[in-house]
């Protein structure tokens, strides 16, 4: 059978999601619980989203395979094997990462290749009075004051069907071509929120999209300048990738039931302009 696991985890002490030998991962440690409450090994799981090291998830959304046998054995006397499941699994893992639940995911889904989109937040102070100690491992201290129209004209410029290799990462034989949904820059109670929701994103896109606007909020480069980057398809000096530990992976959506398996056939096909 096949499982949905709904996740959350605190970033700063991973290196990433992906399971790495002799480092900290949120999969690694995900697996190893897994491991042992099944009493099993070699459990993998499959993430909507791979977070990059320091990004934190609210939202985070795995499957996982496993033999219904198992899972019942695992349980014991408990009614509910998936619910028992839940419980010791968190009983294992450290509390920087929790499973918020856990269901028998129905027909067609995969939790990557199902998903029709992905939100993130990336929260930022730019005020010295209102920065919060307590929170420096999620939002970004930033020194100088931002401009959040300008922001918000610049990053209306990217939303859309474009190729965002200006924006990525490369990696050999991997498409830069994404859809952003919804880009948008808020303030409230002094922290600057962008919301940025795509189809997919490809590595370091978002914290690269903020780290752009973040030069627009600055002055030092015109809402004009976001979208000429986007069409030069290389990256730039012009700005920095912002840093980690301000992005936070929100929600996953996914179609109904029965869009399930089409839309995973669809997001295998590799996309093209």
């Amino acid at each position: 059978m096949r499982l949905r696991i709904d996740l959350a985890y605190d970033g700063t002490a991973f290196k990433g999601w992906a399971r790495q030998p002799a480092l900290r991962t949120v999969q690694g440690e995900l697996e190893g619980a897994l491991d042992t409450v099944l009493r099993t090994e070699g459990n993998a799981v499959t993430v909507a989203g791979r977070t990059d090291t320091g990004v934190h998830a609210r939202g985070q959304v795995a499957h996982l395979d496993v033999e219904e046998a198992v899972l019942v054995k695992a349980a014991g006397r408990a009614p509910d094997p998936i619910d028992s499941l839940v419980r010791r699994v968190n009983g294992v893992l450290d509390p920087d990462v929790r499973v918020l639940g856990a269901s028998e995911a129905p027909a067609g889904f995969d939790a990557r290749f199902s998903a029709i989109w992905r939100r993130y937040a990336y929260r930022i102070v730019d005020d010295p009075s209102m920065v919060d100690p307590l929170t420096r491992d999620h939002v970004l201290a930033w020194p100088r004051p931002l401009d959040l129209d300008a922001m918000n004209a610049g990053a209306a410029r990217l939303v859309g069907f474009h190729d965002f290799a200006s924006f990525c990462k490369k990696r050999e034989g991997a498409t830069t071509i994404r859809t952003l949904l919804d880009f948008e820059w808020t303030r409230l109670d002094g922290v600057l929120t962008a919301t940025v929701r795509a189809d997919a994103f490809c590595h370091s896109m978002v914290r690269a999209l903020v780290g752009c606007l973040i030069a627009v909020g600055e002055g030092k480069q015109t809402p004009e300048w976001a979208e000429a980057v986007l069409a030069g398809r290389e990256r730039t000096p012009g700005f920095s990738v912002a840093p980690a530990h301000g992005l936070t992976l929100e929600e996953v959506g996914y179609p109904d039931d029965e869009g399930l398996a089409a839309q995973a056939e669809q997001a295998r096909a590799r996309r093209e302009l």
